[in-house]
């Protein structure tokens, strides 16, 4: 299949990699990096390396580039009730003409896929709200992470909040509550996080500002506000300090194994961003089981903004 696609301001200084996923799908890296080398894409003409940047006006050619067998798999449909649905629909905090905002629950995907069946994408898909049109995922939020989440509900806004997430326009701070006592109250943790695509050995730049909010020997509350948006950040970094989040069965030391928290400790607590000259600032309340862990650790959260 021979395609082509002009650059416009939406992905200016996107690596060519990042700008192929928002086109077409989830490619697998090593199959990118295989056409960029064989020239089954080209940028205006000339080949490129999976790190170059495209600009504005770029023109992306893909020749004989069979993405769809490489990336399609089957996803699994997923199809609410009526109770999972108004339970979800009750979340929301913000319902306007673009977009909606809810306080996600824990143990939920925002997309569905080939490994996740119930998905907030599926679930309002079958809701009143979005009649005539359909739900538009425009960041990521772990599955095992609450709080704070947007759906657009058209595809120009889809794209703006897609463009501001991805500008760093929309400032996120989440709450989490992490085994041990943090000794520096504030600060900045800037690490190389380590991630694989396919056997491919990726090292992403992450930034991260984190001030604790109360500690004891036993846990610390921090607020973390992170600048840039990789995957599994927060967990990564608080768990290569050596203060793992509670409840996260990933990234653990070995002394956070008693006691096991069903839920992760992690909330998405606020977000803020601007459209057009207005100031959008949401929170999302705090879950029941949070709550209930900041009392059984004696951390206190009324004092906190």
């Amino acid at each position: 299949m021979s395609k082509s696609f002009i650059v416009d301001t939406t992905y200016d200084n996107m690596r060519i990699d990042r700008f192929l996923r928002n086109k077409l799908g989830k490619i697998p890296q090593s199959l990118i990096e295989k056409s960029l080398r064989s020239g089954k894409i080209k940028i205006n003409k000339k080949k490129v390396k999976s790190s170059y940047k495209v600009k504005v006006n770029d023109k992306v050619e893909l020749f004989n580039f069979d993405f769809k067998e490489s990336i399609t798999q089957k996803k699994i449909k997923f199809d609410p009730s009526e109770k999972i649905l108004k339970a979800n629909e009750n979340l929301i905090i913000d319902n306007n003409n673009d977009f909606i905002v809810l306080n996600k629950s824990s143990g939920i995907s925002v997309q569905g896929g080939t490994k996740s069946k119930k998905n907030l994408v599926d679930i309002f898909a079958k809701s009143e709200i979005f009649d005539g049109t359909k739900p538009y995922s425009v960041h990521r939020l772990d599955k095992d992470t609450s709080g704070v989440f947007i759906m657009a509900k058209n595809r120009e806004t889809a794209q703006l909040l897609t463009s501001l997430f991805r500008l760093r326009k929309v400032h996120k701070t989440y709450l989490a509550i992490c085994h041990g006592e943090i000794n520096k109250t504030s600060g900045e943790w800037s690490d190389d996080l380590i991630r694989y695509d396919n056997e491919k050995k990726i090292i992403e730049k992450a930034k991260t500002i984190y001030k604790v909010v109360d500690k004891n020997s036993n846990a610390s509350l921090i607020e973390m506000k992170p600048i840039t948006g990789r995957k599994h950040q927060l967990r990564k970094q608080l768990f290569n300090i050596g203060h793992s989040i509670y409840g996260d069965q990933k990234y653990r030391s070995s002394n956070s194994l008693k006691g096991v928290n069903k839920n992760l400790m992690l909330h998405s607590y606020q977000i803020k961003f601007m459209i057009k000259n207005k100031k959008y600032t949401y929170r999302a309340l705090l879950p029941d089981y949070f709550t209930k862990l900041l009392k059984i650790k004696r951390l206190n959260f009324l004092n906190y903004r």
